[in-house]
This record gives structure tokens, C-alpha cells and sequence, in this order.
């Protein structure tokens, strides 16, 4: 049996965004997942150094690492399958002799070995099966004709309907070999009237099975499939989302819910997430060493990039649209500037003349002066704000081309590994979050250049916010700071600060708690932090 974690064993819900949080978090959490599988197997390693071990122990210790193995590392599944086939035939148990073979059929067929597993099927003859393998053998026939119709475009479907109707004869009715098999006769009908009993089968099935365990998946997916089958998007992104979170959880590899998961998404137009979940399936393919699935995922990753390079496109050319505007907008500014610079000289001309003979009017052309330098002060600042903005985001085209191009070398020079490295690397993203943070911090301090002693003021002398040394804010500072630009909705600070709601709930919260004035006044006098003048010091 497999273990798998249960720490995220809450984490299912019937909201699809719940249901796709909980994904991304999964995927985001693989290696522990992985870490508790490999624990589990190096616990059945250790059994296997032991002194004085018998031929039947091992053989039993190699199924328990089978089992482990078996939709994690194909090639170690495998090598222990191998191994007892080895053991069986020094035993002479044709039980065990044959249990091997139906292990190691299908490992072939998913590891690409197709004439191997052909071989490995063809050496069985079912007449001398026990009668409670013989569903088994039918089933493993099936599963090798789906491989081998994948490698070959070739849907053999004749051959695993006579396969099929031979395994629902020898599988016991209420087996779940015999129900799934049930199921996939039906939606193979093509009588969409026999899909209410298939969906009844498989609900009876989930509910008598454990969550987080293979077949809880497996009964998921293929629940998905009847709902994509009955055109019930909704319904199957959900079993998928399911299917796709417990192999995650079980560390299964060979899976195919991700996969079909990003195919929805791209149909959808979510290329992003279509992107995120093709890369975590063919990173687990290749990890695997599933070859069925990693052939599945290759002509829909290039799709998928494609679309990609497509949308960069139209990007660039909005952009481009986006830089003219700006253009326009800066021009226009700079008109404006020699029009009220010109004002100030007539204006200036006309206090002169009148400065001796009429004291109210000098006061009033003083403010005059006063308004319209703050006018000039203010439009300097935005004029500079604006070739920031065109300076970040003309670096960002740079760096992303940059990234694009070495991508696409390594592609051309068919430099798999390091691309697949390059791809699962998050050291570009982080980076450029830290450059976007200090351009944040640096305009906003520019705007309001005493935020954070006006901030602090606020609070309780041994409570007060410091950022580090070398840093302008901290994430805290940020929250309050995007509060101060208007933004109050915890979702959109969330996705700026790339953090959890419940987060920034409770940076909120806990500052709100240290604050000398009450805690429903405290948000209204930060947002009115250095209001009377913008760019400028006090």
C-alpha cells in the first residue's frame, strides 16, 4: 500500500477555485511529497540488507518495492520485478512466475519497451493462468494495446473490445477491475443513454474508496472522462483537479489528469495555466521515465508554446501602441510646461509693475507664483515617474527576449536537460520581484518621502516597523503603502506581494493591534499620510 502525506487532507472542496488552489499548491509542495515516498521506500530497502534473508522474504520485500515503485520510477519497478522473476523460477512457483510477468508486461509497455512487453505476453499462456489471474491478463492485454496504439497512432480498438468482454467474464462482479471495466464499455458505446449508469458505477466506487490512495485518483479521472465525454467541462476540471491533486499527494508519476488538466485550460484560453500544468506533467514523465505519457505531452507542449510566442506578439505590438501614447503624453506635458513657464514671466512682468502701488495685488500674484510652481514641481515628478515606467518596462522586453532566445537555443541544440533546468528554475522570477520591490520602494518613497517615520508615528513606541539594513520597505511597510495608493482590496495586495490573503489578513490584523489610535481610525490616517504634498520633502 501506498503512504502518502496527509497533511493537506482538508484540502479538497467543491469550489473550483479552492479545488485549483489546492493544485497549485500541491505542485508547488512536490518534493515533500516525494521525500515521504522515498522514506517509505528506503524502510523496504533496509529489509532487504538484513542477514539470513530467504528467497520467499525477498521475493516479498521486492513486491512491496514494486509497489512503490510501480507509478513512481519505472526503471526501478522494473529492476525488483526482475528480480522476483529471478526468484520464482529458482522456487519453481508458477504462481510467482507468472505474477511476475503480469507485473513486468505493463512496466515495458509504459517505459516504451513495446516489443518487450510484447514477448513478455506472448510467453504467457492464459489457458495455464490461475483462474483469479486471468482478469489480470486480460487487463494488462488492454493496457498494452493502449501504449502501443499511442507509439503507433493506432487505436486497436477490435482487439481491446474482444480483450475487454474476455476480462468482464473472469473478473468477479463487484471487483474493481470488473466495475472500471464496466464503465469504459460503457462510454465506449456510444449510446449517450448508457452514461447515467456509468457516472451511478463510478460514484458507488469513490465512495468506497479512501482518499489520497491511487485508486482514489484513478476512479476520479476517470470520472473526468465521462464528464469531457458528456461535454461537462465544469464537472471534469474538477475530477481532473482531483485526480491530478491525489497523485501529487501519492507521488504518482505516471498520470495522465495533469495533462488532460492543461488541455481544458488551453482550450479554455488560460495559456498560463495550461503552460504551468504541461510542464509539471512532462517533469514527471521524464522523471518516471514514463515514455507513453512524455510522447502524449509532446505535441501538445509545442502547442502550448506556440501560443505563447503568439501572445508575446500581440504584447509587443500593444506595447508598442503603449510607448506612442506615452510619446504623446510626454509631449504634450512638455507644451504644457512652456505655456505656464511663459504665464509665470508675463505674470512675473506684471507684479513688477504693480508691486508699489497696490500691496493686495502683490499677495495675490505671490500665491499666483506659489500655485504655479508647485504646478511645474508636480509635473517635473510625473515626467520623471514616466521615463521609470518606460525604463522598467523597455528593460523587461530586454531580459524576457534575452531569456526567449536562450530558451530557444537550447531547444534548437536539443539540449533537453538544461532546458527542462532553465524551465523549472525560479531564479529569473526572483530576481526580477526583487527589482520590481526596490522600483516600488524607490517611487513611492519619492512620493511620499517620510512614510514610514509618519507610519510608525502611529504606532506603539516598541511596535514600530524598522526595515533592514540595505532595505527601503519590508513586506509590511508594502501592505500599508499600497493601502496609501488606494489599493484596499487584500486579493490584489496578495497577488502584487506574491503572498497568501490570509497574510496579508494577518499583517493587517496584527499592525491594526500596535496602533496608538483605534483600530477602525488607523487605515483612514494612513491613507492620509503625506497628503499635502506629493514627490516633494516636508
Amino acid at each position: 500500500m501506498l503512504i502518502c502525506l496527509s497533511g493537506l487532507s482538508g484540502c479538497y472542496g467543491e469550489k473550483p477555485d479552492e479545488l485549483t488552489d489546492c493544485l497549485d499548491h500541491a505542485i508547488d509542495n512536490k518534493v515533500s511529497f516525494i521525500r515521504e515516498k522515498d522514506r517509505t521506500i528506503e524502510e523496504a530497502k533496509r529489509m532487504l540488507r538484513a542477514d539470513s534473508l530467504s528467497a520467499e522474504h525477498e521475493y516479498d520485500i521486492n513486491l512491496k518495492l514494486y509497489e512503490e515503485y510501480r507509478k513512481y520510477i519505472l526503471d526501478s519497478a522494473v529492476r525488483y520485478v526482475e528480480r522476483n522473476l529471478e526468484i520464482a523460477r529458482e522456487l519453481k512457483s508458477s504462481r510467482k512466475i507468472y505474477q511476475s510477468l503480469l507485473q513486468l508486461a505493463p512496466l515495458y509497455s509504459f517505459s516504451g519497451r513495446y516489443i518487450d512487453s510484447q514477448a513478455v505476453l506472448k510467453s504467457i499462456d492464459p489457458s495455464q493462468l490461475p483462474e483469479e489471474m486471468l482478469s489480470r491478463y486480460y487487463e494488462v492485454c488492454i493496457q498494452f494495446y493502449d501504449h502501443y496504439g499511442l507509439a503507433s497512432s493506432n487505436k486497436y480498438h477490435d482487439i481491446k473490445t474482444a480483450l475487454r468482454d474476455s476480462l468482464m467474464k473472469t473478473a468477479a462482479p463487484r471487483s474493481r477491475t470488473y466495475r472500471s471495466n464496466r464503465v469504459t464499455q460503457l462510454m465506449n458505446s456510444g449510446d449517450p443513454s448508457n452514461y447515467a449508469l456509468a457516472e451511478r458505477i463510478l460514484a458507488d466506487l469513490l465512495a468506497q474508496t479512501p482518499r489520497d490512495t491511487p485508486d482514489y485518483a484513478s476512479s476520479n479521472h476517470q470520472l473526468a472522462k465521462l464528464y469531457q465525454r458528456m461535454n461537462r467541462l465544469d464537472l471534469a476540471k474538477k475530477y481532473y483537479t482531483i485526480s491530478a491533486i491525489t497523485d501529487i499527494r501519492c507521488a504518482i508519476k505516471e498520470t495522465s489528469a495533469l495533462q488532460n488538466l492543461a488541455l481544458i485550460y488551453f482550450d479554455a484560453g488560460d495559456e498560463k495555466r495550461a503552460f504551468k500544468y504541461a510542464q509539471s506533467a512532462i517533469e514527471d514523465a521524464v522523471f518516471g521515465g514514463a515514455q507513453v505519457r512524455t510522447t502524449q505531452m509532446a505535441e501538445f507542449y509545442t502547442m502550448v508554446n506556440a501560443a505563447f510566442r503568439d501572445k508575446e506578439a500581440a504584447a509587443k505590438h500593444n506595447l508598442q501602441w503603449s510607448l506612442l501614447l506615452i510619446s504623446l503624453l510626454s509631449l504634450s506635458l512638455i507644451l504644457l510646461i512652456a505655456q505656464i513657464l511663459k504665464q509665470m514671466k508675463n505674470i512675473s512682468k506684471i507684479k513688477e509693475r504693480l508691486s508699489e502701488s497696490n500691496v493686495r495685488l502683490t499677495e495675490q500674484n505671490r500665491e499666483i507664483i506659489e500655485t504655479n510652481s508647485l504646478l511645474t514641481e508636480s509635473n517635473m515628478v510625473k515626467e520623471q515617474y514616466i521615463t521609470q515606467f518606460f525604463d522598467l518596462h523597455s528593460n523587461y522586453i530586454d531580459k524576457f527576449e534575452t531569456y526567449r532566445k536562450s530558451l530557444n537555443r537550447l531547444a534548437v541544440n536539443r539540449q533537453m536537460e538544461e532546458l527542462f533546468k532553465q524551465l523549472k528554475s525560479n531564479r529569473l522570477i526572483e530576481h526580477e520581484i526583487d527589482e520590481l520591490y526596490t522600483h516600488f520602494d524607490n517611487i513611492f518613497l519619492g512620493m511620499y518621502p517620510n512614510f514610514v517615520s509618519d507610519f510608525n508615528a502611529l504606532l506603539k513606541k516598541d511596535e514600530q516597523i524598522v526595515p533592514k539594513s540595505g532595505h527601503l520597505l519590508n513586506r509590511e511597510l508594502r501592505i500599508y503603502a499600497l493601502l496609501r495608493l488606494g489599493i484596499t482590496d487584500s486579493a490584489k495586495i496578495a497577488s502584487f506581494l506574491r503572498c497568501s490573503i490570509s497574510t496579508v489578513y494577518n499583517y493587517r490584523t496584527k499592525v491594526r493591534n500596535c496602533a496608538l489610535v483605534s483600530r477602525d481610525d488607523f487605515e483612514i490616517r494612513v491613507r492620509k499620510i503625506g497628503g499635502e504634498r506629493v514627490g516633494t520633502s516636508k
